[in-house]
């Protein structure tokens, strides 16, 4: 069934009083799992990317048998206020506070003390939640003085256990019943500890040294900062053991409560900075390190859907697939360099980058029997829409100050969405010094001149720099349909958009009851 938006209000008020009128039960609803890719660019899959350097096998299955967003982004060009956007449903300027991804004891966290997340609400539906993998929101730290401690590598010695946890901003305190995390990136930035429901069982004492770290091809080690770490720590094989961490969550819960539903989150590492993929998957793509470095997170996912499938549950699970920003810049370019492959899909920019390489990604929906199966999907969206969706999909009507940023989905996953009808009038993101970018159907503003991000003069940047045609603007206006490389600046040849976009950006980006989501949304189940 094809609905249109004068037939989805009405569509949309039958299914909510049908909801009151004929509650589910918490056993009713589906299982929700999160696979969040890290630094995983548009064109890193080979169901996106025809030119692939690799075959990503499990997660172009997962695209056949499901959706696949060809129009998806992040809400920010990094991954600390992407990630406050999955658990929020917004973006980042809604805290009042700068783009920043955290290190070391670096904090508190994005999410505010009774701001709405989706496990919240997910919970309150009779889900039981878990996170396992990368946090990066932010966490308080103390001293032994009681003093919350900044970021920063030479802190995390200052760090007292005792004061400090059952951490007051963790993912205990924000909806989640387990967790295993690290604070920040699990390999790439100290603090590198285990978190396990809001404890630390082993505190940071060792000095790291990347030169302990194997090193594929002499330069893949890249951006492993030395920093404090506990004894034991695992840098090669963190997401095997984000992958069995999630793996023993969903085991145990339907061993013990096979009529509750669950939503898990796979935070994965892959493919931040270092590479390091697992031994058994050394060597296994054509690809090169990061190439197996994908290729394990492929079979991951496969792994996770055969398990699923042995529990019985597939039909009723629903697994969402989807990244926090574009791709890494020495990845980016060593991947063009050394195998002819674009991690960035042919968009122009990387992480860090307004351009559409920083923030347009993956994002591909599986839920067989209900998700039509080999959808390519051209809907605007955001991963920040997961949220509404999830509210939709488990009749859970939304606040209006909640997931403000947060646009429901769910017609488009079901197939009852016509391609030619948005559900999205506008969206925006955020580069890595936070400013904005603004889509209106094929028409893009960025409120900056400039990448937004990336330093495009420095000597291994300068063969992507492109000649600006209007040097003298104060921003970049582009209409995406013909130019979808941002090449031509239409800031004062269309002016009048421009104007309207300026002040659409203004009205959303208010201090003030900024939102850029509708409100009075109603559940479509």
């Amino acid at each position: 069934m094809i609905i249109n938006n004068s037939q989805g209000s009405a569509l949309l008020y039958s299914l909510a009083l049908g909801l009151l009128l004929h509650p589910a039960s918490a056993q009713e609803l589906p299982n929700v799992v999160i696979v969040y890719a890290d630094d995983m660019g548009f064109g890193d899959l080979s169901c996106y990317n025809p030119d692939c350097a690799y075959q990503t096998p499990n997660l172009d299955r997962m695209a056949q048998e499901g959706m696949r967003f060809t129009d998806a982004h992040s809400p920010c060009t990094i991954c600390s206020p992407s990630r406050y956007g999955l658990y929020s449903g917004q973006l980042v300027c809604r805290t009042g506070r700068g783009t920043r991804a955290f290190e070391g004891p670096g904090g508190p966290s994005y999410i505010k003390p009774g701001e709405l997340t989706v496990a919240d609400m997910l919970k309150s539906k009779g889900y039981h939640t878990g996170v396992f993998g990368k946090w990066h929101v932010g966490l308080t730290w103390r001293d032994n003085q009681n003093k919350i401690l900044g970021g920063g590598f030479k802190n995390s010695l200052l760090i007292d256990y005792a004061k400090s946890t059952p951490l007051v901003d963790g993912p205990n305190a924000r909806g989640f019943d387990e967790s295993f995390i690290t604070p920040n990136c699990p390999t790439t930035d100290p603090l590198y500890v285990y978190i396990e429901n809001g404890l630390v069982p082993v505190p940071a004492s060792m000095r790291h040294k990347r030169d302990n770290l194997p090193n594929p091809s002499g330069k893949w080690r890249w951006d492993n900062d030395e920093g404090w770490m506990s004894p034991g720590y695992d840098f090669v094989n963190a997401d095997i053991l984000f992958y069995n961490k999630t793996v023993d969550f969903i085991r145990k819960h339907r061993r013990n409560t096979p009529d509750k539903p669950f939503f898990a989150v796979l935070s994965t590492q892959i493919c931040h900075a270092p590479v390091l993929p697992a031994e058994e998957f050394n060597g296994k793509s054509k690809g090169g390190p990061r190439g197996d470095f994908v290729h394990e997170l492929d079979v991951l996912v496969g792994r996770l859907l055969a398990e699923l499938k042995k529990l019985n549950i597939d039909d009723n699970t629903i697994v969402l697939f989807n990244t926090d920003n574009g791709p890494e810049t020495m990845h980016t370019i060593w991947m063009r360099e050394d195998h002819r492959h674009d991690a960035a899909g042919n968009w122009r920019g990387m992480k860090r980058d307004g351009w559409e390489g920083g923030h347009r990604v993956p994002f591909i929906a599986r839920w067989p029997g209900n998700i039509p199966a080999g959808r390519v999907s051209k809907q605007l969206t955001n991963t920040t829409d997961i949220f509404a969706t999830l509210a939709s999909l488990t009749g859970y009507a939304l606040p209006e100050e909640a997931a403000v940023d947060s646009f429901d989905m769910l017609p488009v996953l079901l197939g009852q969405q016509n391609e030619a009808d948005p559900i999205r009038p506008h969206m925006l993101t955020q580069s890595f010094r936070g400013e904005f970018q603004l889509r209106q159907g094929n028409w893009k503003y960025l409120a900056h001149v400039g990448s937004g991000g990336n330093k495009y003069d420095r000597e291994n940047m300068k063969k992507f720099a492109l000649p600006e045609k209007e040097p003298t603007a104060e921003g970049q206006l582009y209409n995406l349909a013909d130019d979808p490389g941002e090449t031509n600046n239409l800031f004062f040849t269309s002016g009048k958009k421009r104007e309207e976009m300026e002040k659409l950006l203004k009205e959303l980006t208010a201090k003030e009851n900024g939102r850029s989501a509708p409100t009075n949304r109603k559940p479509l189940r």
